[in-house]
């Protein structure tokens, strides 16, 4: 079907029928883009949210108008969920520089490569945030407490707490509290924030940098970026080429800023560590939740950056420095970060929200049983403007759901099925039951049922549930986490 739009969209664009459609490999994200060539060669997308394209759309129209390197947008549907944009060739950064990533040794041609590349950050930062309607930005207009504890416990559940490391939950909160006020003492400037500044978003064009997937940035602090890039778990820089690339990229901020040099530099380890803190998570969840081999492999590489961090740790968390020390400490003894197996003689209950556009959960128990729910017959708050940005755990969300009524009758079946089974399951001494919630986005009526499930469960029968919104990136070992 996206095949066939875009097949449409590009004789809209173009005037003529393209040759061949090629469909590319997957990255990170849930969008999917194709490659059309005729006339001209031109990247197709389709992206699965429409407010996080017209995003994309906007920013990329408002960078060019800034003389940026980034796509041209050719053209888009009417509802924004495909568009064309200018093909800017096969190589990335991460690629061009492949070499120096695997031997550690970076070559004379690689370093002037990334260093060209990390000279025009700030014009992105700065430039590129003249006269831009952060409003457009998506989620967030900007990088706020919201989006800080987000992330930080992203850390705690879908990585802590999925190793099995034991820590004092208080304690690490008030460490998270500390952290957050330091991250946003200087959240009233105006710069753009481009929150994936690495180079598998940088393409290679004759030998010039050009800049992709920039639709999650919003208005934020320069420093976010900066280490970003240096601090990518796999791109193995140096300290030396590492410290060059900060010299680059302190010139080209001198532009736009008078820089005190120190400062800077003490500023920006606070968010090389809060930076290297969601990168674990997010390889936590993609890897012990999702059993994604690629993002378990890079784990070592994120807590070796982490190691040397830590050389000098930063006072201002002394709780969040043991935890992490001792994460090192398993590293250098080779002691597994495996996901803590629950005690046999206990239930499991895997509760999973989803969408059916992405398929249905896998069951890695081996047991192949258990419940799939589609709630796609209730009413779904996703059809109004004033629910989409939301999911099932916003108040508004949960209100019109239950206002509805609908999804309240539909769990009373859930419930009954499921004490059902839990209740044989822990007399026969079973050890693990999986239960999934989906609907079209795996966003509104999936993500309530399986919040509301996950609480009759835990209070009626006490037993360990992983409560994971897969849409949504968000894990919770709910036990542990509401005792």
């Amino acid at each position: 079907m996206e095949n066939e739009i875009l097949y449409k969209l590009y004789q809209t664009c173009t005037g003529k029928e393209p040759e061949n459609i090629t469909a590319l490999p997957a990255s990170g994200s849930h969008r999917h883009y194709f490659r059309l060539t005729g006339l001209s060669s031109l990247i197709g997308v389709q992206g699965e949210s429409a407010d996080e394209n017209r995003a994309f759309l906007y920013l990329a129209r408002h960078f060019r108008e800034k003389g940026l390197p980034v796509p041209q947008v050719i053209g888009s549907t009417a509802d924004h969920m495909y568009y064309l944009q200018e093909d800017l060739g096969k190589e990335s950064l991460f690629d061009a520089i492949g070499h120096g990533r695997t031997q550690g040794e970076f070559s004379a041609e690689e370093q002037a490569l990334l260093h060209r590349t990390f000279a025009l950050l700030p014009d992105f930062q700065w430039k590129g945030a003249e006269g831009l309607d952060f409003s457009q930005c998506y989620p967030q207009a900007a990088f706020n407490e919201r989006c800080i504890l987000w992330d930080l416990n992203y850390f705690k559940y879908c990585f802590l707490k999925a190793c099995g490391v034991d820590f004092q939950e208080d304690r690490l909160e008030d460490d998270f509290q500390r952290m957050t006020q330091v991250l946003l003492a200087d959240a009233d400037e105006n710069t753009f924030m481009y929150r994936d500044f690495q180079s598998r978003n940088i393409m290679i064009r004759n030998g010039q940098p050009w800049f992709i997937d920039f639709q999650g940035g919003r208005r934020g602090p320069v420093y976010y970026d900066v280490a970003s890039f240096l601090w990518q778990a796999k791109a193995n820089y140096p300290e030396n080429l590492r410290n060059a690339l900060l010299q680059t990229y302190l010139t080209s901020l001198r532009r736009y800023r008078s820089v005190d040099e120190q400062a800077f530099l003490q500023r920006l380890r606070h968010f090389v560590l809060f930076r290297m803190l969601q990168v674990l998570g997010a390889y936590g969840f993609r890897g012990y939740f999702e059993r994604k081999a690629h993002f378990l492999q890079s784990i070592p590489f994120a807590i070796g950056n982490l190691e040397q961090l830590l050389r000098t740790p930063l006072p201002e968390y002394p709780y969040l420095n043991e935890i992490l020390s001792a994460l090192v400490e398993k590293r250098r003894s080779q002691q597994s970060l495996q996901p803590a197996t629950p005690p046999c003689s206990g239930l499991t209950v895997d509760i999973t929200s989803f969408s059916y556009r992405k398929g249905i959960p896998e069951d890695l128990s081996g047991n192949g049983g258990g419940f799939v729910f589609d709630c796609r017959a209730i009413h779904n708050p996703g059809r109004y403007e004033a629910y989409k940005a939301l999911t099932g755990m916003d108040e508004p969300v949960i209100r019109f759901l239950e206002e509805d009524g609908e999804i309240l009758t539909f769990l009373q079946h859930v419930y009954a099925l499921a004490d059902a089974s839990v209740s044989r399951y822990l007399k026969r001494g079973f050890t693990h039951l999986c239960i999934s919630f989906g609907c079209t986005g795996g966003q509104h009526r999936s993500v309530y049922a399986a919040q509301r499930l996950a609480e009759h469960l835990h209070q009626t029968f006490g037993v360990r549930i992983i409560l994971t919104h897969r849409e949504q990136n968000k894990a919770l070992v709910w036990k542990e986490a509401q005792q």
